[in-house]
């Protein structure tokens, strides 16, 4: 198994590139703000070829390269359906101006050829499975991406802006929602085995395990809570 990642542009998100191995097929996963070019240099650097691009939601800071790199590869885009009007229109997605200098830097719309992804289903792309399940809290349509163990490594959790290192995602955009979140932690996060190594949308990776033992909103999850306080202030 070969995923590889680096973070991209001004919010740091995490861009992905998933493969059985090196010269194979690949995914990709959230190719955010200026991402574009260190795709196509992950892309070289391990002889991949580029099948589909996956989306976890529909903020900017995840999907402003979607449109040239789905375009340079000819592949199709997958996204939520709560989430695709974002692709469009980013500033609505965040109920305010995110600047235009930086808006001067995005293409911002649909690639040619768009797929929406449904609660549960389980994508065969590029010699992978990947298990979605719809997780929302930070936007209606947000999704996660589970992997399963295989002979070289764990399983693997794509959490998108779910859950982080010691954190959560935001909940104070449109269509955020805390009670919400905590349902998709409950019901998405908490059954995963503690060895599932979790790549989130920003920030470093880390375990369920870990998580549930450190991360105060898991913890609080774990125990019951409804999600009354407010929510960290991460990523876009």
């Amino acid at each position: 198994m070969l995923i590889a990642g680096f973070p991209a542009g001004a919010w740091g998100t995490n861009c992905y590139l998933v493969a059985p191995a090196a010269g194979e097929e690949c995914v990709i996963i959230d190719p955010g703000h200026q991402a574009a070019q260190g795709v196509e240099e992950t892309l070289k650097k391990h002889r991949l070829k580029p099948v589909a691009v996956v989306l976890t939601h529909g903020h900017i800071d995840h999907v402003a390269s979607v449109v040239p790199v789905c375009g340079a590869h000819d592949v199709p885009a997958w996204i939520h359906p709560a989430d695709r009007y974002m692709m469009s229109d980013p500033e609505k997605a965040l109920g305010r101006s995110i600047g235009m200098p930086l808006m001067g830097e995005l293409t911002v719309g649909e690639p040619d050829d768009v797929h929406e992804l449904t609660d549960g289903a389980a994508l065969k792309l590029a010699g992978l499975e990947l298990t979605v399940s719809h997780a929302p809290g930070h936007t209606k349509g947000s999704v996660t991406f589970g992997m399963p163990e295989a002979a070289d490594v764990p399983p693997v959790f794509f959490s998108g802006d779910l859950l982080f290192a010691g954190s959560i995602g935001r909940t104070d955009l449109p269509g955020g929602d805390m009670a919400e979140m905590f349902d998709s932690l409950a019901r998405v996060c908490l059954p995963l085995d503690d060895s599932t190594v979790v790549l989130s949308g920003h920030g470093p990776q880390t375990t369920i395990g870990r998580e549930r033992a450190t991360n105060p909103y898991l913890r609080e999850v774990a125990a019951g809570g409804q999600g009354a306080g407010p929510a960290p202030r991460r990523g876009m």
